[in-house]
């Protein structure tokens, strides 16, 4: 309770504050990841030996859902604190984790992972990026899309091919150092329909040099498996932050039709906006009984991906139905970017395509019937 109080308020003051600058750069200020640091907002779930917090992913989950009930979508830190520092801690060495973690514990390091390609999204056995063994490093070359923190990055967890023969088995996973790799070059940061404040961006490697020793994983060939374990984490994160958002999205709704008067009355007291609203607090919580179960799961080890995959697809279509309801019943000011509820209907349509489209997750569900 402590944690997620003490989010709302850095969310409120250092996010929601100056969203509209923060919008305008398309990123957050660096200067937030490190106060964020400061007050132990970061990398929650991460080992105090390694400069975290200690906690368990319930603790990151806290920091995700002060911003989504906010509706803040601007700030990476899901990616960085839920994802990233997740993956070095499974697979990096020791000397990997004490030398990135508590930098990224403290803001001095941003976190980023490259997997989808301009060719290859949800299909990730598709990418093209090759990193080539040349003596003690890695040669990498290939282009990176939507990749989220991309333009303040510093480490970057690159899927790339080192076997292309090989398919599935001959990817791995490298980690770029961004201010110490020849070749490895920023391009756009992408204009999108929802989410202006967040860093989206395009990378690009060129002849990339990256030691050896960068690798994840005690051998190459291993990233496949790697990337469909942590994909459930990055999937539960998701379904956390739709459920928190749309239950943010009826609060809202509730308060604003009370006040909001119609032919005489407001119009809470029309049958259909009563009916509307019964309808995704409904949803709303069927979808939270539903994550706290799979939170529990994943908190005990227990959380296979098939379920993962379930409550991201249906929690995020739920996510983006009750915010168009919601919208429907602010009218036009429901169309209005002034307006909170039309902000979160742009941001919310892209949830049901990252972390592996909504009917990538179907077919996953339905190869385990």
């Amino acid at each position: 309770m402590a944690l997620g109080e003490l989010a709302t308020k850095f969310v409120e003051s250092e996010l929601i504050a100056k969203r509209e600058k923060f919008e305008q750069q398309h990123q957050v200020d660096r200067d937030v990841w490190r106060r964020a640091g400061k007050l132990g907002l970061l990398c929650c779930s991460i080992p105090e030996q390694y400069g975290g917090g200690g906690g368990t992913l319930a603790h990151d989950l806290a920091v995700v859902e002060a911003q989504a009930r906010l509706g803040e979508t601007g700030w990476g830190n899901g990616v960085h604190s839920g994802i990233v520092a997740h993956y070095i801690l499974a697979y990096g060495t020791e000397e990997q984790k004490k030398r990135w973690l508590p930098k990224m514990a403290g803001g001095e390091l941003v976190g980023a992972i490259a997997m989808t390609e301009p060719g290859a999204g949800s299909d990730l056995k598709s990418i093209r990026t090759k990193a080539v063994l040349e003596g003690d490093e890695y040669v990498i070359n290939g282009a990176k899309t939507f990749i989220s923190n991309g333009q303040q990055a510093d480490l970057i967890i690159v899927a790339a091919k080192t076997d292309p023969a090989a398919g599935a088995k001959g990817i791995s996973l490298i980690v770029v150092e961004a201010d110490s790799c020849p070749g490895f070059v920023r391009g756009r940061v992408l204009e999108k329909v929802g989410q202006p404040a967040a860093d989206t961006s395009e990378l690009y490697f060129q002849d990339a040099r990256v030691p050896t020793s960068n690798l994840l994983g005690t051998q190459s060939g291993g990233g496949f498996g790697q990337l469909m374990t942590q994909l459930a984490q990055e999937r539960l994160i998701i379904s956390v932050s739709a459920v928190a958002s749309a239950e943010a999205a009826v609060a809202l709704t509730t308060e604003y039709t009370k006040s909001r008067d119609m032919f005489g009355k407001s119009l809470w007291d029309f049958q259909n906006t009563r009916f509307v609203l019964a309808e995704a607090a409904t949803t709303a919580r069927v979808a939270r009984a539903f994550v706290d179960d799979c939170v529990q799961r994943h908190l005990a080890g227990e959380l296979d991906a098939t379920t993962a995959a379930m409550s991201k697809w249906w929690t995020t279509e739920q996510y983006v139905t009750v915010v168009d309801r919601c919208l429907q019943l602010f009218g036009g000011y429901g169309y209005m970017r002034e307006y909170p509820i039309a902000r979160m209907y742009a941001d919310a349509r892209v949830t049901k395509i990252f972390a592996g489209s909504n009917e990538t997750m179907k077919d996953l569900v339905a190869r385990s019937l």
